[in-house]
């Protein structure tokens, strides 16, 4: 242990050191000045994140993607006088370098106000951004942007076939305080307007991370998919595509501390009114999900959570459904997040052939940058989500951090908790009362080279599946050799298995 320990620390500094090479030689310093227009200042809130976007990329939207991010929350701001920060205040966190590779003198740079206290997302309705805006690069930069533009919402496409629904949760609404709402967006199999009389089975589509219920539009604006659909050979599915919008990101459609019963809301809210709305027969038996990363998580999840209720899953690439391997971390037994036991660098991104390409503190840094609390809390990212559904509320009524932010340093208290979430761990303590309920409901599978390390955590769990006995599990799981995260995701390759297991039911 103390070997491990010395590794660590050489490595640490090696970082630290190598870190301060190239921010000297590419972090220009910067002195901002943010104001607040005329047309906007009504839609304000006050203690948002201000995150300044950076770019050498001509042509680009630097919110929607630059080399560097700065976050800072300006407290008591009213917006009545311009907001002055520099890189070299304290409470200011600066991430990344300019792309040496890209010879550009140029900068371009965009400001965006994140305020919007029911969606732990940057560029979603409700928040601020400025024009984009360009300087050129030097030593010493300083900028001046008006937050000028308000974000709005992105309706669900007006289609025939395209029913948008939009509850108000009780359940939701009781537990923040005030109003919460559930969306979802319904497309229909193209026979359901010939055959008023018919009942048709359904489908619940889990969306990737932060996905929202309008993405049926970039769907049924696929000539391929819409010709597919509207033909003869296409499944006669009702296909629902979920909405995940959460304060803290994700709310992986399930009961938490932190988002609320978000779980019962779909299945006792949502689902019996899109059920209503399109004469779906509950005694049919054919509840269906379906879902890639996040979304394969998710429709695993629900199928473990409610076993009943659903009638079978199709999960692609899901996140790590055991978290003693949650890539390549142990949530119960490592000690940070940011070091392996090796002393090295945590991965959390690699290429297909095995070429890490991000680091976990890096991951988590870039997180820290965009969050209004200054650490991955609040970030609307990936573990910003995880966190808030996974850990318990803290003391201050925010959820409890399973790792510091800066060191890594695990938890083991609050990250003990999350077992209430391990797939694997809440299938092998149920077996005796889940196995009989799963039997034929489960179908996984993955690429053998997952971009998150997400395969690791499939493997083991197919590894428990195959020894069950009482019953002896018929889950179907598979990997394709070097296949990254999603690589392989097709909505009308899950539709059509989804109608293959409709037809078997028939017979």
């Amino acid at each position: 242990m103390k070997r491990v320990k010395q590794f660590r620390l050489f490595g640490l500094l090696l970082f630290v050191l190598f870190n301060g090479i190239v921010s000297a030689q590419e972090m220009p310093f910067i002195n901002a000045k943010i104001s607040v227009s005329t047309e906007v200042k009504s839609s304000f809130i006050k203690d948002g994140r201000l995150i300044l976007h950076m770019t050498k990329v001509r042509g680009k939207e630097p919110r929607k993607g630059g080399e560097i991010t700065i976050g800072v929350t300006p407290m008591d701001w009213d917006s009545k006088v311009p907001f002055n920060f520099t890189t070299k205040d304290k409470n200011v966190l600066v991430l990344g370098n300019f792309d040496g590779k890209i010879k550009s003198e140029m900068c371009y740079f965009q400001v965006v106000y994140k305020q919007t206290m029911d969606d732990g997302q940057e560029n979603v309705p409700g928040n601020l951004y400025s024009k984009l805006d360009s300087v050129k690069i030097s030593a010493s930069i300083s900028i001046n942007l008006n937050l000028d533009q308000l974000i709005t919402p992105t309706e669900v496409v007006d289609h025939k076939f395209i029913k948008p629904v939009v509850i108000k949760s009780r359940l939701l609404s009781d537990f923040f305080g005030h109003d919460r709402y559930l969306k979802a967006a319904i497309l229909l199999p193209s026979g359901y307007f010939d055959n008023p009389g018919k009942t048709y089975p359904i489908c619940y589509r889990a969306p990737g991370l932060n996905g929202r219920s309008h993405y049926i539009n970039g769907l049924i604006a696929e000539k391929e998919f819409a010709n597919w659909w509207f033909s003869k050979d296409a499944p006669q599915i009702i296909y629902v595509f979920l909405d995940s919008q959460g304060p803290f990101g994700d709310t992986y459609q399930v009961d938490s501390e932190n988002n609320g019963p978000c779980g019962k809301a779909l299945t006792e809210e949502l689902i019996p009114e899109i059920e209503r709305l399109v004469r779906y027969d509950s005694k049919s038996h054919q509840r269906f999900l379906t879902g890639y990363s996040t979304g394969g998580w998710v429709a695993l999840g629900l199928q473990v959570f409610y076993p009943d209720f659903f009638d079978g899953t199709w999960s692609y690439s899901p996140d790590p459904v055991d978290f003693e391997h949650f890539g390549l971390i142990n949530m119960y037994a490592d000690e940070s997040i940011f070091y392996n036991w090796f002393g090295y660098l945590q991965p959390s991104k690699r290429t297909i052939y095995g070429e890490p390409t991000r680091s976990m503190k890096d991951w988590i840094a870039a997180e820290n940058a965009v969050s209004r609390t200054g650490n991955y809390l609040i970030s609307g990212g990936q573990f910003g989500a995880y966190n808030a559904v996974f850990s318990p509320k803290g003391k201050d009524g925010l959820p409890a951090l399973a790792f510091d932010p800066f060191t890594g340093k695990f938890d083991p208290e609050i990250a003990k908790q999350w077992e209430k979430y391990d797939l694997k761990k809440i299938l092998e303590r149920n077996w005796t009362t889940l196995g009989p309920k799963l039997q034929g409901k489960i179908w996984i599978w993955t690429g053998d080279m997952d971009g998150l390390y997400s395969n690791v955590a499939t493997r083991f769990l197919k590894d428990f599946l195959d020894k069950t006995e009482n019953p002896k599990s018929d889950a179907k799981v598979s990997f394709t050799p070097m296949a990254g995260h999603c690589q392989e995701w097709n909505d009308k390759a899950a539709l059509t298995w989804i109608s293959k297991k409709v037809s078997e039911l028939k017979k």
